[in-house]
This record gives C-alpha cells, structure tokens and sequence, in this order.
C-alpha cells in the first residue's frame, strides 16, 4: 500500500510537472495588438502575423510580418526564454489582405516560402507560413521562392537592409 501511495504521489508531480511545461495556447490578433519593433496596429496591416510567448511575461509579443518574428528570433537581445512561436496559417486565411486572428499554427511545423516575391504587411518581403506542405509548394510556385521549415529560414532572408525599391506582389 505505501508502495501505491508513492508511485500516485510521483505520477501526480510528473503531470504537474508536464502540464506546467506545457507551451502556453496562442492568443486571438485583436485591433488592440502592437506590433513588437515598430508600435503599429498589427490587425491593420495584411499578410501573415506571428506571436511570441516569453517565459515570464503575460502577454504574447506580436509581430505584423514574420519576417520581422524570425529577425528576433535569429537576434541574440532577447528578452527572455521563448516558449511558444506561433505564425499564421496562410492556407487558412481568408485572403493576404485578411490573414485571420485565430488561425495561429505552431512555427516548428510550419512550412514557410523564402525568397518568394511578395510584400508583408510592412513592406518588406516576407516570410510566408503554411500548415500545409502542399499549400506552400502551390504559393511558391506561383510567386517564386522555396519551402524550409523554420529553423531552415537563412539569416540573410530576415536580417539586414531591406530594399524597399524592388518590385514585390501584394497576393490576391
């Protein structure tokens, strides 16, 4: 019997223990988000959005390109631990000017286009997420660019100058 009583007692910790490592759920874009680097209304601008978790902070950070999500990722100033990265899933957005406030994907596996010739929502070029491997072999092949995962996205795609002057699509 003190045999069972101990082994509930550590089955019991070993699932508060999991239920508190637990990444925490994403968080509906309302009209209230700002977006992290530049203070602007996250839901104003299209394309896809992204959103941070830190350990130790209450609320996401959000992002109005994931371009912009990945620069801080790859950026060595964080603020703190990262405990969940969640981006759009562009398969399921209604369209690039109305990207969706629910439909947060897990960015670790995400399927993400690089190097396509569309603008985001800031203007620079963007980093576009899809749930589905298909859907983003489809938008590669129809605006340019190659399909990685996230930790395949090149610095070079995220980080740096950005030439505003080049010609970029708005998706329809």
């Amino acid at each position: 019997m003190k045999r069972l009583v101990v082994f509930a007692a550590l089955a019991l910790a070993a699932c508060q223990e999991e239920e508190a490592k637990a990444p925490p759920a994403p968080v509906e874009l309302t009209e209230a988000a700002l977006s992290y680097f530049c203070q602007m209304n996250v839901a104003e601008h299209g394309g896809p959005k992204g959103q941070i978790h830190l350990e130790g902070f209450p609320a996401p950070l959000f992002f109005a390109q994931v371009r912009d999500l990945a620069a801080y990722v790859k950026s060595p100033e964080r603020d703190a631990e990262i405990t969940a990265i969640y981006v759009s899933d562009m398969g399921a957005a209604a369209s690039w000017a109305h990207p969706g406030s629910k439909n947060w994907i897990a960015a670790e596996g995400a399927h993400f286009v690089v190097g396509s010739n569309v603008a985001g929502g800031m203007g620079a070029p963007e980093v576009v997420p899809f749930a589905s491997p298909e859907e983003a072999s489809r938008f590669a092949a129809r605006y340019g660019g190659t399909v990685a995962g996230f930790e395949g996205i090149p610095d070079d795609a995220v980080l740096g100058p950005v030439d505003l002057d080049q010609h970029l699509e708005t998706p329809s």
